[in-house]
């Protein structure tokens, strides 16, 4: 894994990669302060995530909370990638996270994995 953790726009969102697959990893609160920065540090990331190009982790091991201007973000991304035939998924959520994904249903709009090394794994392209 590309260890080397890029601190992208307002310190909000660090990156990484396993091979085709990108691993954006949000910081902290996801709430209407924040929200404007974690917007414009995901969807531009998105671009690529197509058919043939990379596959997106999102990995919020790291977010504290997420208001529903976050997860208004997280669908947006997930047409954004849908449109373009890519896979994104979402990866260690804390116990109040898989909550608020419980009740708002997108754990029904998103895969979600238990960690970032079982999402990647699912999302590895085999040669």
């Amino acid at each position: 894994m590309n260890d080397r953790w890029v601190d992208k726009g307002m310190g909000q969102m660090l990156e990484g990669a396993v091979d085709d697959v990108r691993i954006l990893c949000p910081t902290g609160r996801i709430d209407h302060t924040s929200v404007q920065g974690f917007q414009d540090d995901l969807l531009p990331q998105l671009n690529d995530c197509h058919e043939d190009g990379v596959a997106i982790v999102l990995d919020l091991s790291k977010v504290e909370y997420m208001s529903s201007v976050g997860l208004r973000v997280l669908m947006l991304a997930a047409k954004q990638c849908k449109g373009q035939q890519g896979n994104i998924v979402v990866a260690a959520l804390s116990a109040q996270m898989q909550e608020i994904f419980h009740i708002s249903r997108f754990d029904m709009v998103f895969p979600v994995y238990e960690d970032r090394a079982a999402a990647v794994a699912a999302l590895a392209k085999k040669d």
